[in-house]
C-alpha cells in the first residue's frame, strides 16, 4: 500500500519531463490537389458539395461522418460510388476531394462510367 502514494507523488515530476513537441496535423485534401480533377467526365463530381451531388444522383444510400470527412455513397445496379467530402482550409461546406467506384461484387469499375451510370438512373 505504501507504493501507491509514492507513485502518485512522482506523477507531477514525471509530467514535467514530458516533451513539448509540436504535433503536425496533416493538411486536409483539397479538390484542387486531386489528380482526379484532370480526368474528363469527373468534373461532374470533383469539388462539388453534398447538395450538388444530391441534385445529380438523388439521395445517397449512405451518409457517413468520418471526421473531418463526410462520405456519401450512391449506387445503382451498375456500380457503387463513394464520394469523400472535406471542408476547405478556412472552413465551410465540404467538397468532393476523392471518389472510389466499384461494382456491387467489389470488382473494379471505371470511375467515369460509374458517374455516368448513376446520372442516368
Amino acid at each position: 500500500m505504501i507504493r501507491k502514494p509514492i507513485i502518485l507523488s512522482a506523477l507531477p515530476a514525471l509530467a514535467a519531463c514530458a516533451s513539448s513537441v509540436a504535433v503536425n496535423t496533416p493538411a486536409l485534401p483539397t479538390a484542387a490537389a486531386s489528380p482526379l480533377n484532370n480526368v474528363q467526365g469527373l468534373e461532374l463530381v470533383m469539388g462539388k458539395t453534398a447538395s450538388q451531388l444530391k441534385r445529380l444522383f438523388g439521395n445517397p444510400q449512405a451518409d457517413v461522418a468520418e471526421p473531418p470527412a463526410r462520405k456519401l455513397q450512391f449506387s445503382s445496379g451498375a456500380c457503387v460510388l463513394d464520394a469523400y467530402l472535406y471542408p476547405r482550409q478556412g472552413g465551410g461546406e465540404g467538397r468532393v476531394t476523392h471518389i472510389d467506384t466499384r461494382r456491387s461484387d467489389g470488382a473494379e469499375v471505371d470511375r467515369v462510367s460509374c458517374v455516368n451510370a448513376l446520372r442516368v438512373r
